[in-house]
This record gives C-alpha cells, structure tokens and sequence, in this order.
C-alpha cells in the first residue's frame, strides 16, 4: 500500500496483484491532466448554474391556482348572431387554454353600460375589453375610422393584410395609447350591403334632405351630398325606420339585416356598400389590466382573439349567402345603386378624405401610410384576380 502512495497510483487498492511503476516524467503528465480535469469541471459546474440561473430569471414563478374574471362589453344588442357570438366564443376558448384560470362575462349593449360608451368604459378600467369599431369614436379620435372602413378602400383580406403584416397595427396601437387601450383586429364583416330605402334612389338628387343612419366617413360623405347622416346605436334601428325618424339605414349584410326584420319596414335594399367594403371591428383591452396578467394569459388572450379575427369574418361570408336567398322570397326590391350615384360618392370620398388629412395630423400619418399600401395592393389584385 506504501508503494502505491510512494508512486501515487490512485488506481491502486490493497487488492491490486500488480502495478506499473510511476516515473517522473509519467508523474507529471498525471498531475497536468488530472488539473485540466478539475478545472473542466469546475466549469461545467459554474456553467450550470449560470443557466439555472438565467432560466429562473426568464421563466418567473406562476401561480397556476390564481383565477382572473374579467368583464367584456360590446357595442353590439346582447346575444347578437355573430358578433356578440363571436365575443362569447372567443370567452369560452380563453377559459379553456387557460385551465379556467381567466374567465370573461362577455355583455351585450346597454346590459352593463350603454352601447357608444364601451370605448370610455375600457379606458378608465371600469370594464377590461370591449368589442366595437374604430368609426364609433371618431368625434373623440377622427384617426380611428381608418381602422375601421373607408369608403372604396379595401376590402376585408386586404384591410387585415394592412393591419396584421403591414405595420397598420403599431399605428393603431400608438392612437389609442394615451387612452389607456391596446386594440386588436377582433373580427371583420366583409363587404357590406348599401343599405334599406323606403324610396327608390335613383339619383344624386334623391339624397337631398334624407336622413339615414350611417356612421364613419361615409356619413360625412351623405352629408356633402345634402342629406343627414345620424348615428344610432343597432338595438334603435328597426324602431327608428319603422317610424320614419330616420329614412334608410345600413346596417352590415343579408344575414344580420334580415334578423333585424327590415326587410319587413323597407323594400329597397342597395348595393355595393360602396362606404364600407371590409369593415374591421376591434377589440379594445385596458392596458394596465392586461399587462398585470401572467405572460401566458396574455398571449392567450391574443391568440383567442387571432381565431375571432378569422372566424368572425368566415361565419359573415357564409351566413350573407344563405340569408340572401331567404331575402328574395321576401318581396324585397334588390337593385345596384346607379352609375351616376356611385360615381358621385367616390368622388365626394376623396374630398372629404382630403379635408380629414389636412385638418388632422395622426390623421395623415396613418392615412398616408394605409394609402401607400393600398395602391400596391390594389395593383396586385388588378392583375392577379379575374
């Protein structure tokens, strides 16, 4: 055993039968390999908790037994097909990614506070979401309804091209900071109807003195025209026209039009809605209580209101189609708005287009920056789509 430690042999035991004799030159070689070996380790060692350390920091500790409930208004009449289902469904797929952790009591217009005053209600933390349209706050930001629809713009796959990969969104979300909001595409309606008439338009001229319920650009665009443009809120619009407060009004497309019942109080129903031919609807979250949420409730909020976006707008284009059909056998005169008229309108557009820009700063920046992507998209759809 003495001659192992005399010739540090660690290989040797009380047991070895034999052992090769250690020279000095050997003794060396063992003594460098056996420190490159330790430091090695001890590398390896420090190296490890270095990225422990790292990982505690990048993935902080989550309370999986903490629950949120949060409140959603809309601006839409309560239980409302499509868009107040849409609202519903994307509350469900929340609360099933999130294990029941995030549960959201989604509420129809006028339920918890009224329709017009979702916008407000979400900005000061009264609420924490709310699903509406840029157009509906354009007397408190003007910029807003370019996210919403404008009049001979794009349509619903280019307006989410715009907003989702062409950069449209960070403007919007810049708009709406200073009001406490994070805003999402929360769906789109497609290419809208042109509207229900208790009179037969057939000229420029037949819009002088008439009142109609259209809100956005487009009801700037009435009002150049001589006519009125109000804005009410969805739940009136069947009373309002039954009544003759108002004297045409537009609504969204076959489907929810026919739910409204107007083809049972107006006749003539036009088109193209030439004022909103991809409307996009939002969705507005009050940013401080979003980012108070754990990092994968919030993705989980955006990815549900991502497959809103999608559905909403598939649900739209299959339910116009059916309920189109069922309007025919309505006695209800479907007719294209004249030539004359929609020559008339896309002209009065690019005026009042043009007196928004020049009046409104973030106004321009954003229409300048929408108008640049359109030409291209435009350009592309001309030569690609029959």
């Amino acid at each position: 055993m003495k001659q192992c430690i005399d010739h540090l042999d660690l290989s040797c035991s009380t047991q070895s039968q034999s052992f090769i004799p250690m020279t000095d030159k050997n003794r060396r070689k063992f003594i460098r390999n056996s420190s490159l070996a330790l430091a090695a380790a001890a590398t390896a060692t420090l190296t490890s908790c270095k990225e422990k350390k790292a990982q505690s920091v990048e993935a902080p500790y989550i309370n999986f037994n903490k629950t949120f409930k949060w409140k959603m208004v809309t601006t839409w009449p309560p239980n409302f097909p499509v868009l107040g289902e849409g609202c519903k469904l994307m509350a469900k797929w929340i609360s099933t990614m999130s294990g029941g952790r995030m549960e959201i009591e989604v509420y129809g217009g006028g339920e918890l506070i009224p329709s017009l005053e979702s916008f407000d209600a979400v900005s000061h933390g009264a609420v924490e979401m709310a699903s509406g349209s840029g157009y509906y706050w354009a007397g408190k930001i003007p910029a807003a309804q370019l996210f919403s629809s404008i009049p001979f713009g794009m349509n619903s796959q280019s307006m989410n091209a715009w907003i989702l990969n062409g950069g449209g969104l960070d403007l919007w979300k810049e708009l709406y900071a200073p009001f406490n909001l994070i805003p999402l595409p929360g769906g789109n309606t497609g290419s809208q109807a042109g509207g229900w008439y208790n009179k037969e338009i057939n000229s420029i001229e037949d819009y002088k003195g008439l009142k109609i319920r259209m809100p956005g650009i487009g009801g700037k665009v009435i009002n150049k025209i001589g006519g009125t443009s109000v804005l009410v809120a969805g739940s009136e619009l069947y009373t309002n026209l039954e009544r003759g407060v108002i004297d045409a009004t537009e609504w969204i497309g076959p489907y929810h039009d026919y739910k409204m019942g107007f083809h049972r109080v107006a006749k003539n129903y036009y088109f193209p809605g030439w004022h909103e031919p991809g409307t996009v609807l939002e969705t507005t979250i009050n940013r401080s209580k979003f980012e108070s949420l754990p990092a994968d409730l919030q993705k989980i909020i955006v990815v549900a209101n991502d497959k809103l976006n999608h559905w909403m707008l598939l649900e739209f284009e299959t339910q116009n189609a059916i309920y189109l059909e069922k309007i025919k056998t309505e006695g209800v005169n479907i007719k294209r708005f004249p030539n004359e008229v929609i020559y008339k309108m896309k002209e009065l557009s690019k005026e009042v287009l043009h007196e928004l820009v020049e009046t409104n700063e973030p106004l321009s920046k954003i229409y300048h920056h929408f108008s640049n992507f359109e030409k291209k998209a435009r350009a592309w759809k001309e030569l690609s789509q029959i």
